[in-house]
């Protein structure tokens, strides 16, 4: 990508979106642009494609969707299904017809299957049934990243696209009942501390394992792909190490200096029981994770308990 050349950040105030907005400034690209729901609603056919009509894009991150936890996935799976798919069905055909030079679509590990062999490769996909609790948004997004495969067989586009493992950072969402499990935890445990709980509950038996990625090192893998890749495969993005929600959770104890205890609710589901990427794809082209889960919880920890005090003002 030129450092002029006019970048559109689709979902530019999320988790994702946001940190590949940072990453693009810190790389000196001069030329970004994002629209807030307010000024464009991405299910809308009509106003997407008169806003890529009017600013002659060139490249795209599709970073923008509905996204949540075990919980808000099983309670609104037509929410999820709808508005994922009209966003990118919006997003990928109007940058064909208006010749976007090129575009990165950003899809997520839960599109392979729950029974995968581990570590997951790429090629996996389609291979088995998903898990029921987020099988919504799965398909959703395997329909994304085959859209964009049907787009570049038919029309020769340059649309490709990234599968991220488990994100956290800044901009994520608390929410206790939509989140995912990382930003959940890191409140409870402040909360817990706070207010002197005993103990912390966690969904299910904290036995399956669950790897993540800062969001900040994968905002600098799609830029990096978008630069030094090109072809119809999907590219997994993640750290290739995986932790138990247990460990997990004494590891968010010791970072927020909670001394009370935990325990599981085991009459909550556990979800896939593990989902390890394999990125050697990634590693392959020369790109690394470099952020250590200790390191980005206690950064992302920081970020969060400054961030709770000034709404607690």
């Amino acid at each position: 990508m030129e450092n002029d050349a006019l970048i559109y950040v689709a979902g530019h105030k999320g988790l994702v979106g946001s940190a590949i907005v940072r990453r693009l400034k810190e790389l000196e690209y001069t030329n970004i642009i994002g629209k807030s729901h307010n000024e464009l609603d991405l299910t809308n056919q009509n106003d997407v494609s008169e806003f890529f009509k009017e600013e002659k894009i060139e490249y795209v991150f599709l970073a923008a969707a509905k996204v949540g936890g075990i919980n808000a996935n099983q309670k609104s799976p037509a929410q999820f299904f709808y508005e994922n798919s009209m966003i990118e069905n919006n997003i990928i055909h109007n940058s064909y017809l208006n010749n976007v030079k090129k575009l990165l679509f950003l899809g997520s590990s839960c599109i392979y299957p729950k029974e995968s062999v581990q570590p997951i490769k790429e090629e996996y996909l389609l291979s088995g049934y998903l898990e029921v609790t987020n099988e919504a948004y799965a398909i959703a997004k395997i329909a994304g990243l085959k859209m964009c495969q049907y787009y570049n067989q038919q029309f020769k586009t340059n649309f490709i696209s990234a599968m991220p493992t488990n994100l956290y950072g800044p901009n994520d969402s608390y929410d206790l009942e939509n989140s995912h499990v990382l930003p959940a935890l890191i409140r409870k445990f402040h909360e817990a501390k706070l207010n002197n709980a005993p103990n912390v509950e966690l969904w299910g038996t904290g036995k399956p394992m669950r790897e993540f990625l800062h969001v900040d090192d994968l905002a600098d893998a799609v830029v990096f792909l978008m630069n030094n890749y090109e072809g119809n495969q999907t590219v997994n993005v993640g750290v290739g190490e995986d932790i138990s929600i247990k460990d997990l959770g004494l590891m968010i104890k010791e970072i927020t200096e909670y001394e009370g205890d935990l325990i599981f609710d085991t009459t909550k589901p556990d979800g896939t029981f593990r989902k390890l990427l394999d990125v050697s794809k990634l590693s392959n082209l020369g790109w690394r994770a470099k952020i250590s889960l200790y390191d980005g919880i206690s950064e992302t920890y920081n970020g969060y308990v400054e961030h709770y005090d000034k709404l607690n003002k």
